[in-house]
């Protein structure tokens, strides 16, 4: 059996996720896949010297693990899991390099909890942003997006929930916590103060 082709699977969800999400995917989008969670894991492994089979199925599980959005936004873990195992074989995938794709997609699930090296990184590859410089962009993608399905959240309210959720998250790897913890820090306290001023200007 050869090598999976790791380029034409990625090309299959990138186009699927392109095509298909729909038009309120602000933040659970195709560049977020391609640009953020599949840059991060490669950024990660780099820095933790993941090689091979370990490494193949990581990116694997980055260019897949929203596939589900395409279906529907509930439960959407399980269902990238399912695309991924049927399409991979396709593109030459064994039946443990699948398995293994699958486990990683649904450590993405919320609240994680990843209990592997691999798990870890792809954990923190889906929240990088919490430690980056656009982390204020990419967190008002998602009140839009949110705001497509309908609901409706003041400056407030979403400062407040981006407060907990930042004091509530942890990064797994030492190579996350090495790149984006001083990140991750200063985006608490600019939260803080963006809290701070939409509590003041309702006064």
């Amino acid at each position: 059996m050869g090598e999976p082709d790791f380029e034409r699977a990625k090309q299959y969800a990138l186009e699927r996720l392109e095509r298909e999400l729909p038009p309120t995917a602000y933040y659970h989008s195709v560049q977020h896949t391609r640009d953020d969670v599949l840059a991060a894991a490669l950024r990660l492994a780099d820095i933790e010297g993941v090689t091979g089979v370990d490494r193949l199925c990581l990116l694997t599980a980055a260019c897949y693990h929203d596939l589900g959005h395409i279906q529907h936004r509930d439960n959407h873990e399980a269902l990238s899991a399912q695309i991924a195992a049927d399409m991979l074989p396709r593109f030459g995938y064994g039946e443990d390099q699948i398995a293994l794709v699958q486990r990683l997609i649904m450590a993405t699930q919320w609240p994680p909890n990843p209990q592997t090296l691999l798990e870890k990184l792809i954990a923190d590859a889906d929240v990088d942003s919490l430690g980056r410089d656009d982390f204020l962009q990419t967190s008002l993608n998602l009140r839009e997006e949110l705001a497509g399905y309908g609901v409706r959240i003041s400056d407030e309210q979403w400062y407040a929930s981006q407060l907990e959720f930042l004091e509530s998250h942890h990064y797994f790897s030492n190579a996350a916590r090495q790149l984006r913890g001083e990140g991750k820090r200063r985006n608490l306290a600019l939260v803080k103060q963006l809290l701070a001023e939409a509590r003041q200007s309702k006064m």
